[in-house]
């Protein structure tokens, strides 16, 4: 089984009801932090799973899934994504996500914790691990087929545990999946990503900043909080976000939170009082404030403006 509990917070405190946080906890006997399993089986094996009924729920991990058969519906962050036959799905640790049934859908399904890749291979992923980096990718022509047979190979090692010895059937595990990732890199807008971040010059203890703010942005909301997570102290971590940035840690925080409830307004049409409770306002009217110095708008006429442009 792959996930099955709720995963702390480090604060101590609950993680808001709507949204649990789930970890990475592979069924018994599966080396390292990689899983790989097909769409159907998966389902077939977990039926009392977060879809079951669908509901949203966010994981420490990433999965990639490609679609070789059917169409496979997801949600990621607050937004239907339609993924057809040859395009890959990749929700990230921290993403909001919800599972449709699966119907027709058939193709690899891959799940792994962000430490399996080796660093300097994570420093090259970087901008296809990115939090912002497209949920849908749509490989070239010529990187498809391979891409596949790569993905089917990795399924293939993953069940061939016991055929060889443990630590050699990992690194080919590891290998495959990071060729794997490493071509999936080569999909057109990828690289330019790349470019922006390698030039903005941002450093481990920033891009660490970042993965966990989009784990704990709901509860977490002060510098203290992720200097005490990070074990660095609160200067250190403003003078990372600020050679990268150019701006303090409580303004990041401030954005993430901004984002999400403009997504959850918008596009997944929840009410204000809804959001301010899922993003810790103890008091609505609060995130109202909130809200409305950052966009010029309480959060009623947003979601007013935005389901008419929806419409």
């Amino acid at each position: 089984m792959m996930v099955d509990k709720r995963h702390p917070s480090p604060s101590g405190r609950a993680e808001p009801a709507a949204v649990p946080l789930y970890g990475f906890q592979p069924p018994v006997g599966t080396p390292y932090g990689l899983e790989v399993n097909t769409i159907e089986d998966f389902f077939a094996q977990h039926d009392d799973w977060p879809w079951s009924p669908p509901r949203p729920v966010r994981a420490t991990f990433h999965y990639l899934i490609a679609v070789t058969e059917g169409e496979l519906r997801h949600d990621v962050d607050h937004v239907t994504r339609t993924v057809a036959p040859g395009k890959w799905l990749w929700v990230r640790p921290g993403h909001t996500l919800c599972w449709h049934p699966p119907g027709s859908a058939r193709g690899p399904f891959i799940l792994f914790e962000p430490d399996v890749l080796r660093p300097d291979i994570a420093r090259l992923l970087a901008p296809l691990t990115a939090h912002d980096a497209p949920a849908v990718l749509s490989p070239q022509a010529d990187d498809a087929a391979w891409l596949q047979q790569t993905a089917l190979q990795l399924l293939d090692e993953h069940r061939a545990l016991g055929r060889r010895p443990l630590d050699i059937h990992h690194a080919l595990r590891r290998s495959l999946l990071e060729s794997l990732l490493l071509r999936l890199a080569n999909i057109p807008g990828i690289a330019s990503i790349g470019t922006a971040t390698a030039g903005a010059g941002r450093t481990d203890r920033y891009g660490r900043f970042l993965d966990a703010l989009e784990l704990h942005f709901r509860e977490l909301h002060k510098a203290t909080d992720y200097a005490e997570l990070l074990g660095c102290s609160v200067r250190t971590l403003s003078r990372a976000a600020r050679d990268v940035t150019g701006k303090g840690i409580r303004e990041l925080i401030d954005e993430r939170r901004l984002l999400e409830a403009r997504r959850l307004l918008g596009g997944a049409r929840w009410d204000a009082r809804a959001v301010a409770a899922h993003l810790g306002f103890t008091d609505p009217a609060n995130f109202g404030r909130f809200f409305r110095d950052r966009t010029g708008l309480t959060p009623a006429a947003f979601a007013a403006r935005e389901a008419r442009t929806g419409a």
